[in-house]
């Protein structure tokens, strides 16, 4: 564990790199979220270390203490930092560099936050698609599949095969307005899937058929007309997608 005082301001590239431009992007904490998030990826601040103080990250971000709480709660959300009694919040894990520069500048946390509102909307339309399927559905389902077994055989990115097997799942429920709330988010969940899968191609090949079983169990799930394994398996594969975003160095137990 790093001692002594660190030199949190000026440090840390990615964030010298983004503060430019964070300055016009994004609400307040969440562009506080993104300059924390960048000086923990850069190292600035490691895995292992207890945070600087509030004081401190007030100074260095320019922020008020209610805007910094709101940026500290979100990352302890997306288990990045966590909170211990009576010592203070700790690093524990530390997101990969390519995060940064695949992401829109600011929009990390609002990606995060678009998965969890996907997990509640598509894991209930995974649900009613169980229910209501017909054999037309099943036809278009299985055809997003077997494109993006392609991409993944080419190595291609294979968004719009991804976006079309989940808009596909929304439109087999029966009721369109599954299919209006997603349309109305449609570029921050392309923003999500563009990110998560390009993070995905920096891994071994196994990373993206890990993602593809995912696609699977919710098409066998639903063309076996089982509701609750569609939405089980529909609302995990979304949670495990926001992980996966933070998959870096992870502090030891």
């Amino acid at each position: 564990m790093a001692t002594g005082k660190r030199q949190i301001g000026g440090a840390s590239p990615a964030s010298g790199r983004r503060s430019g431009r964070l300055l016009r992007d994004g609400t307040l904490p969440d562009r506080a979220y993104e300059r924390i998030l960048a000086m923990i990826a850069d190292g600035a601040i490691a895995v292992g270390d207890k945070m600087p103080s509030e004081h401190e990250l007030c100074s260095e971000l320019e922020v008020s203490r209610p805007v910094l709480r709101q940026a500290l709660k979100q990352l302890r959300a997306d288990d990045v930092i966590v909170s211990r009694q009576g010592s203070g919040s700790y690093v524990v894990r530390r997101p990969e560099k390519a995060i940064l520069d695949f992401a829109p500048v600011g929009s990390v946390a609002d990606i995060q936050r678009t998965f969890e509102f996907r997990a509640a909307i598509e894991g209930e339309a995974a649900y009613l698609a169980a229910v209501r399927r017909t054999d037309s559905d099943m036809l278009r389902l299985n055809a997003a599949l077997q494109e993006l077994d392609r991409c993944i055989e080419a190595g291609e990115l294979g968004v719009d095969a991804d976006e079309d097997f989940h808009v596909a799942v929304c439109e087999a429920s029966g009721n369109r307005y599954f299919t209006v709330a997603r349309t109305s988010m449609k570029a921050n969940i392309l923003t999500g899937m563009n990110l998560t899968r390009n993070l995905s191609l920096t891994k071994p090949r196994e990373r993206l058929a890990l993602v593809q079983k995912e696609h699977y169990a919710i098409f066998d799930a639903i063309r076996h007309k089982n509701p609750a394994a569609a939405r089980n398996a529909m609302r995990s594969h979304v949670e495990n997608a926001r992980k996966r975003v933070f998959e870096g160095k992870i502090a030891s137990a």
